[in-house]
């Protein structure tokens, strides 16, 4: 669905992206991962068409996306840290979404509900905590149900029964043949959320293929032990190489 062809992005003379192709299908839960830096903000904007490569290419659906702005309202996306009119109360926030988006669009009120969001329906976002502000980023992502979703670290400032919910809603629309790509430093998430993972270090993609064939690289059972050897097999290997 998603084809990221040979993309470079340069920020004057930072190479955010070097390289960078990937094939991302639907039916298939990709966790994003990488140290701060190694790209994978820049990855994310470009694909969602906030930041435009250098060069190469990203098509969706095999059709470029610089020539389609309309792709976007395939895709759900829950940023990171979620910046809204302050001023404006929850309910207002969404009533505008679903004004956007027009009349025929179909709604998916299920996160609202769950995290009770619409009792604090007149709250001004300045006066949210940062785990009702994540409730009200992740329930805006899954408002209008698309086949890609996009999650920056879904989970975090969340609590417990909170994240529980928000998992069951992200398993619930893999199981749906969607193309989910999350981001988290909470790997036990990634393991549970996600089946492929992409690593990305330095702008460049030095690993994309299953979980399992990764944990099978590397002989570990659980993904924190599988991806901190291979981040070390590598690290061995570029020191054997300088020398």
């Amino acid at each position: 669905m998603i084809s990221i062809k040979q993309i470079d992005k340069k920020f004057g003379k930072l190479t955010a992206l070097e390289n960078v192709s990937l094939e991302l299908q639907t039916g298939k839960s990709y966790a994003l991962v990488g140290p701060n830096g190694s790209g994978k903000t820049t990855l994310i904007k470009s694909i969602l068409g906030l930041v435009i490569p250098t060069s190469g290419d990203i098509l969706f659906n095999e059709k470029n996306i610089r020539h389609d702005w309309k792709y976007r309202d395939k895709i759900g996306y829950m940023p990171q840290i979620g910046h809204y009119p302050e001023n404006m109360s929850i309910g207002q926030l969404f009533d505008m979404m679903k004004n956007i988006r027009g009349e025929n669009q179909r709604i998916d009120e299920e996160l609202i509900d769950a995290f009770r969001l619409y009792k604090m329906y007149d709250k001004r976002m300045h006066a949210l905590s940062g785990g009702t502000r994540q409730k009200v980023s992740a329930a805006l992502a899954f408002l209008f149900p698309a086949p890609v979703y996009i999650l920056d670290e879904p989970t975090a400032g969340l609590d417990p029964i909170s994240t529980e919910i928000l998992k069951e809603k992200i398993i619930h629309e893999r199981r749906m043949n969607k193309l989910l790509m999350i981001t988290s430093h909470i790997l036990s998430d990634l393991e549970e959320l996600t089946n492929s993972m992409v690593y990305m270090f330095e702008g460049k993609v030095h690993f994309n293929n299953t979980i399992e064939q990764l944990k099978h690289e590397t002989n570990e059972v659980k993904l924190s032990k599988a991806l901190t050897t291979f981040i070390r097999q590598k690290e061995l290997v570029a020191s054997v190489s300088e020398v």
